[in-house]
């Protein structure tokens, strides 16, 4: 099966995890605050030490310098990081012709300061930046937290379509059951220093 693969993988307080990330599904993660879920999505993407093995459609992880592999695994953080002043440059050229309607902007974006966006605006946006790399795999920490509900259920609706569209394997970390209902393949919970399966909603 191609996607993601994560065999006997350990890091801080979890030990031996091995989970499946198929292409074009959603996997959400949940479970207590501290108990490893953004470590564990930090150990996907090559930015944290640990121990066992992750590949991506057979490509392991440690066969390819940690940049490349950032190329086709792309993590969003909870807190997105911005280096420039403008948004613009934050993309590549032409981006802004693309600029999905679900996110709630006008192509005027690009020309904005990054002080003026506001967390969710922020938020919205790094999403899109990570979709313009074209991934392979997501790794999505809390990608909705700082959105209302509307914007939040339009981001999902958008979201699962390209996921789909693309065949992107995704992990995602969630704590809303509700949310975890409405975008999850398949849903694990972080207990002690397992990953369990949970069967239908919370």
């Amino acid at each position: 099966m191609t996607g993601l693969l994560l065999q006997g993988v350990s890091i801080g307080v979890l030990n031996e995890v091995s989970l499946t990330v198929p292409r074009g599904q959603v996997v959400c993660l949940s479970g207590p605050s501290g108990s490893g879920k953004s470590r564990l999505l930090r150990a996907v993407a090559d930015l944290e030490p640990h121990r066992g093995r992750i590949s991506l459609d057979n490509l392991d992880q440690q066969s390819v310098p940690a940049h490349q592999w950032r190329r086709q695994v792309v993590m969003v953080p909870a807190e997105s990081q911005w280096w420039f002043d403008e948004v613009s440059a934050h993309f590549p050229e032409g981006a802004c012709e693309r600029l999905p309607a679900a996110l709630g902007f006008t192509a005027e974006v690009m020309d904005w300061s990054v002080s003026r966006l506001s967390s969710g605006e922020r938020q919205r946006l790094a999403l899109w930046r990570a979709l313009v790399q074209e991934p392979d795999a997501l790794l999505l920490d809390e990608p909705t937290a700082n959105l209302d509900n509307e914007s939040t259920e339009a981001i999902e609706r958008w979201l699962l379509q390209e996921i789909e569209q693309r065949q992107i394997a995704t992990l995602w970390v969630a704590h809303d059951s509700a949310q975890i209902h409405r975008v999850a393949n398949a849903h694990y919970r972080i207990r002690g220093t397992a990953l369990e399966s949970v069967h239908g909603s919370d």
